[in-house]
This record gives structure tokens, C-alpha cells and sequence, in this order.
């Protein structure tokens, strides 16, 4: 099991935690997502053998969200 805390910008509302939640909940081995409106961050729990980190930030933008690089 993996954990990772992403930061992402352009989440306002509810709506964008519902978004991002159900997009993310869709990808095979997401076990786990929290979404963060106060601090701009998505934490995911996932099996590394199922998926990666990559296609989960890829996911977060493809609905419409920016990643924030550390």
C-alpha cells in the first residue's frame, strides 16, 4: 500500500471534492481518497501494483484540476 499527498489548485467547493473523488474512485487500486479544500491536497492510498502515481495526476487534470510541483 502507497500513500501519497498530492497539492492541487482550482478546488473551490464541494463539487470539486465530489469531482475529484469519483474520478479518482474509478481507477483499479485506489483504496482510499481525501480531499483537502483548506490546504489544496488530494491524499490517495493505493496498491502500487495496480496503479501509479502518474496515471492518478493524470486523472486530477484530466477533470480539470493543476497539480502543483514540490
Amino acid at each position: 500500500m502507497t500513500k501519497e499527498s498530492l497539492k492541487v489548485e482550482g478546488m473551490t467547493c464541494q463539487h470539486c471534492v465530489q469531482t475529484i473523488t469519483d474520478a479518482l474512485g474509478k481507477i483499479a487500486g485506489i483504496n482510499k481518497v481525501a480531499v483537502y479544500l483548506d490546504k489544496k491536497e488530494v491524499q490517495v492510498d493505493y496498491n502500487d501494483e495496480k496503479t501509479n502515481l502518474q496515471e492518478i495526476s493524470d486523472k486530477i487534470v484530466e477533470v480539470g484540476f493543476e497539480l502543483v510541483k514540490n
